[in-house]
């Protein structure tokens, strides 16, 4: 039996978790087939499996239809990554307990390592859901990933934002993969993996319930350099995800909101404990300006022994173009490009990354090189 194919056999087996399957792969050499293929007698050897437990794992083939759930997947145009593939999610692996198993449709890439979770309420405002849309669509202008949950609310308007941007977005579902969780996001759950991917570590047909979304929420802060809370109450599951953010070292930011709304109670909380309070995409990229985007971090001269060749779009070529060693405001820019003030402060975000124009104090930029 290939390893993958155990993986997902254990997978299918209740109260097989991500710590059990690790004592029982460090018992048995790192080999999940060899756990399978184990008498009763000696599972129950490996801490933590008792007498009941090592009785269904030693009956795997009675309990479950290993061959029908592979054929589900090879149906639904998904595939299955492990602990031991190169694909798997890198900041993932670093959790405590990270799942051994994810169904994916679409595709992770060597760039989702630089990815930011976005998160809020369900019952959301227009403000809520314009903020999420809006740095959603920044970020993944810039080569970052946006991950959310897929839920209604803020997590659909932070997808919605992502492939706007034409950027790449994951969504980590609380369900089996090939269910629609809410019904209403079927168009969205059929372009995301597209521009990127839908992930869950459940089987097909496994239902939503009040386990499932926590268990979401820990991938979501996982595999992320960290968590943007844009919209929330005091109860909302979004400051479950923050948590398992701080649990896991990562950065949490938190966009402020209304002072007399319910729905951003949660963000000045998360703030008023030590989040990063998020006003614009500025605030997220300062954290990591080392680290993402490297496509667009270029190469130092001592490095290259030459300047290397720029690589922009149209719009970032006319605002490039048009700095120099003397500042200009973005007022300036705006004018002298002819381009939306949006798009400007898009371009100027990606020039900064790039590291060819400099900000300023007065928001003001000059050219770097």
């Amino acid at each position: 039996m290939k390893a993958q194919d155990a993986f997902v056999a254990l997978n299918l087996l209740p109260l097989i978790g991500p710590v059990r399957v690790r004592q029982m792969l460090s018992f048995f050499g790192d080999d999940p087939a060899a756990i399978l293929k184990a008498p009763r007698s000696q599972l129950e050897r490996v801490q933590g499996i008792g007498p009941e437990l090592a009785e269904t794992i030693a009956t795997w083939e009675s309990q479950i239809d290993l061959p029908a759930e592979l054929q589900r997947v090879t149906d639904f145009g998904a595939h299955i990554l492990t602990w031991h593939d190169e694909a798997y999610p890198p900041l993932l692996r670093e959790l405590y307990d990270p799942p051994f198993v994810l169904y994916v449709k679409g595709t992770l890439t060597a760039l989702d390592k630089n990815s930011v979770a976005m998160v809020g309420s369900r019952m959301t405002t227009p403000y809520g859901q314009n903020v999420a849309r809006k740095l959603a669509f920044q970020l993944a202008q810039l080569g970052v990933t946006v991950v959310s949950g897929g839920a209604r609310g803020i997590d659909t308007a932070a997808h919605q934002g992502a492939i706007s941007g034409k950027g790449r977005t994951i969504a980590v579902l609380g369900t089996g993969i090939n269910l629609v969780y809410p019904a209403e996001n079927k168009v969205l759950f059929d372009q995301i993996p597209s521009h990127g991917a839908l992930i869950t570590q459940f089987p097909f047909n496994r239902s939503a319930d009040k386990q499932s979304f926590p268990i979401r929420n820990r991938i979501v802060a996982g595999m992320t350099l960290g968590t943007v809370v844009v919209e929330a109450n005091l109860t909302s599951g979004a400051l479950i995800t923050a948590n398992m953010a701080v649990d896991a070292g990562r950065q949490v930011f938190a966009v402020p909101g209304p002072v007399d709304s319910p729905r951003s109670k949660g963000c000045h909380d998360l703030i008023k404990k030590g989040a990063k309070l998020c006003e614009g995409v500025e605030d997220i990229l300062s954290e990591f300006e080392y680290l993402f985007p490297p496509t667009n971090k270029t190469a130092a001269p001592s490095e290259t022994g030459e300047l290397p060749a720029l690589s922009l779009n149209e719009n970032e070529g006319k605002l490039y173009g048009m700095t120099s060693s003397q500042s200009l405001t973005v007022d300036e820019l705006i004018q002298g490009t002819g381009l939306p003030a949006h798009v400007v402060n898009v371009g100027l975000l990606a020039l900064e990354m790039k590291r060819l124009v400099r900000q300023m104090p007065g928001r003001q930029y000059v050219r770097v090189r």
